[in-house]
């Protein structure tokens, strides 16, 4: 793996362990995932405003900018949903 994805693996892992360390705070699995997505969409609206020069440049782009970010949200979901259907121990689950 290049320098380049073991940064992006290392980045999203720290924060797969912040997420981990609140299950550690009486916070549902719901509570922490609802949290970690209004975070992202947060980030990604703030790094969507920095690219453009007026709120009317980013209105008009708006569209394309949720489709981007639900389309790369889908992918890596599918990826990692497929992934736990293979490898996940379900024998651990709750009844």
């Amino acid at each position: 793996m290049d320098e380049k994805n073991n940064g992006f693996l290392k980045r999203a892992d720290a924060h797969i362990a912040l997420a981990n360390e609140q299950l550690n705070q009486n916070l549902t699995q719901g509570e922490i995932s609802a949290s970690f997505m209004y975070g992202s969409a947060r980030f990604s609206a703030w790094m969507a405003a920095s690219s453009f020069e007026s709120s009317e440049d980013m209105k008009a782009e708006k569209q394309k900018i949720v489709e981007y970010f639900m389309k790369e949200y889908k992918l890596a979901l599918e990826e990692h949903l497929d992934n736990h259907i293979e490898n996940f121990d379900f024998s651990h689950n709750k009844s």
